[in-house]
């Protein structure tokens, strides 16, 4: 009889200090981090897949909180349960809320300078670089076929031009992605007894 190899369990200080090391750059918050966070978890650790990044992205959208944080947690959770989710959560929340208390005084001595309001300004196209960065990526593997074109495309201008909550366009195009599944699953059986004939 073959023992089974023990399934190597990720570390809860791994989970930590790899959230700790995407919180330290968290510059224009959840959205350009997403980069560094499949940079992280998917290239460096191999913990999830680009695919479930998207979908912890997406489910990450529709609960409250910060979507890093709340990417974290489902990481965390998939690696070590419960404990590992609070672990990640910890790790990429905790450098920015040391940053932030440590700063939070000196940046009210020095906010008019002129020096200070140039990095800040710097710090703000980089972040904007960031977030597109994030969008072009998601779009590539969100977007794979015409009706998933159709609902992206709805669905900007909708918030766009229409001011229409993020909530109600979330849960309409949800419908429209299990609409267009069930269309197609529908399709199928057609086309297989089409080829039987």
């Amino acid at each position: 009889m073959s023992e089974e190899k023990p399934v190597k369990k990720t570390s809860l200080a791994s989970l930590f200090l790899a959230f700790a090391k995407i919180g330290v750059m968290t510059f224009g918050g959840g959205y350009a981090m997403l980069p560094m966070l499949e940079r992280e978890v998917v290239d460096n650790h191999g913990w999830t897949t680009s695919e479930q990044m998207m979908d912890y992205y997406a489910v990450g959208q529709c609960t409250p909180g910060v979507i890093a944080v709340n990417v974290s947690t489902f990481v965390g959770f998939n690696e070590r349960g419960v404990i590992g989710a609070i672990a990640a959560m910890l790790g990429v929340v905790f450098p920015s809320l040391v940053i932030i208390m440590s700063l939070a005084s000196v940046l009210m001595v020095f906010r008019e300078n002129v020096y200070v309001a140039r990095a800040f300004a710097g710090i703000r196209i980089a972040v904007c670089a960031l977030i597109l960065s994030a969008v072009i990526k998601l779009a590539k593997k969100a977007i794979s076929n015409i009706p998933t074109a159709v609902i992206a495309v709805l669905a900007f201008l909708l918030q766009v031009f229409l001011g229409i909550s993020p909530v109600i366009i979330v849960l309409t195009t949800a419908a429209g992605g299990i609409a267009v599944y069930f269309i197609k699953k529908g399709k199928k059986p057609e086309e297989g007894g089409e080829e039987e004939k």
